[in-house]
């Protein structure tokens, strides 16, 4: 059916007509076609985002499983499901077949119930990138377990806040993973996480790294003698459309991480769709997707989106730089991959190094090549064009969030015409507004606005776990009966939308998105600091890198600077992980504030990215003469 596969500029147009003149009957049609059901749904779709309230397919039940994997085994069986790539490139390449990875899948799901685990159970992973993981999340989705995926480069305690947010019962581990030269201490994190976490009661750890680490008796258990005791055939759970299948956390502007709550048919569908057109994939390709599963990219487009259509989907452990910055290009080049999608941190990385890297690699398997956690510069994106895709290759600049499940604004292949740093069109079902100041939505083009979207889509997360207040504030306050994305947008002569960037305290680094506040929580809890402000600047490699404003309670703090710079960022490593260290720390006897005490961070975002010709209106300050020694002092 041809909706299920666009394929020109023209079929896309009447699609998305189609999708939004009526969406029931289009996304009925979509999810009747292509996928098994144990029942169909009473009803496509009911909401009110005043709420809100969204589901979709209510009524249905099915395993998202036997949609990923064992609908495949007759006509797919032997075909390639997972190629594991690992950190070592001497270390050899595991094809992992969709017969072999159902086997994997039913052993870990009997272990996950002998352990305990019943329908609902919350399953906290946190492991490297490594075939466990991917085969846990889809054990977790077999038996009904709600899977809590944490990326495996967060601290002791920020896995300690979502275990305790989702009351996990069990945490999935290994004794420690590879990253590039260095291997991390992956089991004694979790160790000292969960001196802080009262509900597990089981910990299963995989073998990877055979360091030599504590188990604790009773709560520790090795993974790989269970699987090999366990039954080899275990019955998907029947579950409802609208059943929760995964909690993934997400900063928010204030401290506690957020809970997004995904459920089963609607996210399946979408994930499944945006797959096969925004990489138009096809059934030979092999498709890599160098994300880390820990986070949503690696959920819709490593494990679901592409094991639905029977996908070849590859699963790499590794760094771009190790053992140098070819790796990439070396592993494109070895497996002859089709798509290529990517962050632009990454790309901005490999430039750097020059095209000696990308020259030696035959990548003439490329067909399509994809973008994705923040929006792409101009240069990177002709850098990635010129010399990964040699112009022959598309590149699909993706905008979406942990929030949407999928892919939102994107161009399809070989359809939409490119343009540098522009998501370009909304893609099928999704219906997009530019809101202005007053909660106006700003009609024709040549306009900017803030990204809101006006009818929901089927993977659009539900709700905030245990806080459907919170879910209700953050998205669906600001914009009556919108859906608000958080993000700035601009819409060209020809309706291409741009991402601009994020409207509140949350900063984009190496695509992590990472909530200002929590990092200046951790910062103010150094003796020597009053308080902090941190914001944004830009930053050739990770797009934008962190800049903190730090007032001490000496002035002129007798210490030594350098000393306590060293010391700030060790608690934020700490306390959060080495992806939130603070690149620039300026000591201050202030910060701008205005009468009501709110520090202008617009200011300051200025003064970090040396722009400061025109501060704008500065008048509301308390403290005006604070801003030129700032800027008589900024790094």
């Amino acid at each position: 059916m041809s909706n299920y596969h666009i394929k020109h500029l023209e079929e896309y147009y009447q699609v998305y007509r189609k999708s939004v003149r009526n969406p029931e009957v289009f996304w009925a049609e979509i999810a009747e076609e292509h996928f098994m059901w144990r029942k169909k749904w009473d009803k496509v779709l009911s909401w009110d985002f005043s709420k809100p309230e969204i589901k979709w397919f209510e009524g249905a039940k099915l395993n998202i499983t036997e949609n990923c994997i064992d609908r495949h085994l007759y006509t797919r069986g032997d075909k390639t499901a997972i190629l594991f790539e690992p950190n070592n490139p001497n270390e050899e390449a595991q094809h992992i077949t969709y017969k072999q990875l159902h086997e994997r899948v039913c052993r870990f799901a009997s272990v996950l119930y002998e352990q305990g685990i019943r329908k609902g159970d919350r399953v906290c992973i946190y492991l490297p990138m490594i075939p466990e993981l991917a085969v846990a999340v889809l054990a977790c989705a077999r038996i009904g377990a709600i899977h809590s995926v944490v990326f495996a480069g967060f601290s002791a305690n920020a896995l300690a806040t979502r275990v305790n947010d989702a009351d996990c019962k069990m945490v999935i581990t290994s004794d420690g993973s590879y990253r590039g030269a260095k291997t991390i201490d992956l089991k004694g994190i979790v160790d000292e996480a969960l001196k802080q976490c009262s509900c597990v009661e089981t910990v299963l750890v995989a073998k990877r790294i055979n360091s030599k680490i504590n188990m604790k008796e009773g709560r520790d258990l090795w993974l790989q003698p269970l699987l090999d005791d366990a039954y080899h055939d275990f019955p998907p759970e029947e579950m409802n459309a609208e059943d929760p299948l995964f909690i993934l956390y997400t900063s928010g502007s204030t401290g506690q991480p957020k809970g997004m709550v995904h459920t089963t048919a609607g996210y399946m569908v979408y994930t499944a769709y945006t797959f096969k057109n925004v990489f138009q994939y096809r059934e030979e390709d092999v498709y890599w997707c160098t994300a880390d599963i820990g986070w949503i990219t690696g959920h819709s487009y490593i494990i679901y989106g592409p094991l639905c259509n029977g996908a070849t989907t590859v699963m790499f452990e590794g760094v771009p730089s190790y053992p140098d910055f070819s790796r990439f290009w070396q592993i494109v080049e070895k497996h002859k991959v089709n798509q290529f999608y990517t962050a632009p941190t990454a790309i901005r990385a490999l430039a750097k190094e020059g095209v000696s890297h990308v020259e030696k690699h035959d990548l003439s398997s490329i067909k399509v090549l994809g973008t994705v956690g923040e929006p792409i510069n101009e240069e990177a994106w002709h850098w990635y064009d010129d010399n990964v895709g040699k112009k022959k290759a598309p590149i699909v600049d993706t905008w979406w969030q942990t929030e949407t499940g999928g892919i939102m604004i994107t161009p399809i292949p070989f359809a939409t015409p490119t343009k540098p740093t522009y998501a370009t069109l909304p893609f099928i079902g999704i219906q997009p507004a530019l809101m202005d100041e007053n909660g106006e939505e700003i009609s024709g083009n040549q306009v900017d606005g803030r990204l809101c979207v006006k009818f929901p889509w089927p993977s659009i997360a539900r709700t905030i776990w245990g806080n459907h207040q919170r879910y209700k504030d953050t998205y669906f306050s600001a914009y009556e009966n919108k859906y608000f994305t958080g993000d700035g947008a601009l819409r060209d002569e020809v309706g291409y939308y741009r991402i601009t960037g994020r409207v509140d305290d949350v900063i984009i680094v190496s695509g992590h998105n990472l909530g200002t506040a929590p990092i200046e929580d951790t910062i103010n809890e150094h003796p020597a600091v009053v308080e902090s402000a941190i914001v944004g600047f830009p930053h050739d490699i990770k797009g934008s890198a962190l800049y903190g404003y730090v007032t001490l309670k000496e002035t002129g703090e007798t210490r030594n600077q350098d000393n306590l710079r060293k010391e700030i960022n060790q608690i934020i490593t700490e306390q959060i992980g080495p992806i939130a260290k603070l690149d620039k720390i300026q000591f201050t006897n202030g910060l701008p504030k205005t009468r009501s005490g709110k520090i202008m961070r617009r200011i300051l975002r200025k003064i970090a990215s040396n722009d400061t010709s025109n501060l704008g209106d500065t008048s509301t300050l308390l403290n005006p003469e604070v801003v030129q020694e700032i800027m008589d002092n900024a790094l």
